[in-house]
């Protein structure tokens, strides 16, 4: 099966990013196909370089970012949600890239399923 995964949540402020993270990893680990994963309107936060959680805490920019190194994962940031939250090239995590919400519609219409994480 093909998923299009969409983040609507930053990555310390919800469970959501976390949840969805590991959906997309175990999806990859059954052998489905995850060629998107979409990150809009707090969720931009999650493609953060600047952002350093605790030593003890999960590094959510870090993690996703080696997923998408691992196993070919496109990570869209929606540029105009970026621009609000003050994301942009210069501060954009490894793996990463900006783009329009055209991104968000072909992930749509492109996969089986998408999952949609945080309100």
């Amino acid at each position: 099966m093909k998923f299009g995964i969409l983040i609507n949540e930053g990555p310390f402020t919800h469970q959501a990013s976390d949840t969805a993270y590991h959906f997309t990893k175990a999806a990859l680990e059954k052998g489905h196909d995850v060629p998107r994963v979409f990150f809009y309107y707090d969720g931009v936060n999650n493609a953060n370089k600047l952002s350093e959680p605790q030593a003890d805490d999960r590094n959510l920019v870090k993690l996703w970012g080696q997923l998408a190194a691992e196993k070919n994962v496109d990570l869209v940031v929606c540029v105009a949600a970026g621009m609000r939250r003050g994301i942009k090239d210069e501060n954009l995590a490894d793996g990463f890239r900006i783009s329009g919400l055209g991104q968000l519609v072909e992930a749509g219409m492109g996969c089986d399923r998408l999952m949609m994480f945080g309100d």
